[in-house]
């Protein structure tokens, strides 16, 4: 399993509400806490498309990449800001 991988997961920022105003994702591991426990809708199409895809990206079925993609799409359905670093 691949949940600690960072060089394939290039890091973002979601800009969420409660005391953590910011949580970095920078894993697949960070991708799967913060779907799985502190994500604000558990029914959306998008949702369900990141979690799907950050599980296949842990057992290696899908590039990490695809996954933190889900996710940007999750956020985005979600309200939720994405700041992305450009290398």
């Amino acid at each position: 399993m691949k949940w600690h991988t960072p060089g394939e997961f290039s890091p973002l920022m979601l800009v969420v509400d409660g005391p953590e105003k910011y949580k970095l994702v920078a894993s697949l591991w960070d991708a799967a806490q913060l779907l799985t426990a502190c994500w604000p809708l558990d029914d959306g199409e998008e949702y369900l498309t990141a979690v799907k895809a950050c599980r296949d990206a842990i057992h290696g079925d899908l590039p990490a990449e695809d996954a933190r993609e889900a996710l940007i799409s999750a956020a985005k359905e979600a309200g939720i800001p994405v700041i992305t670093v450009v290398h």
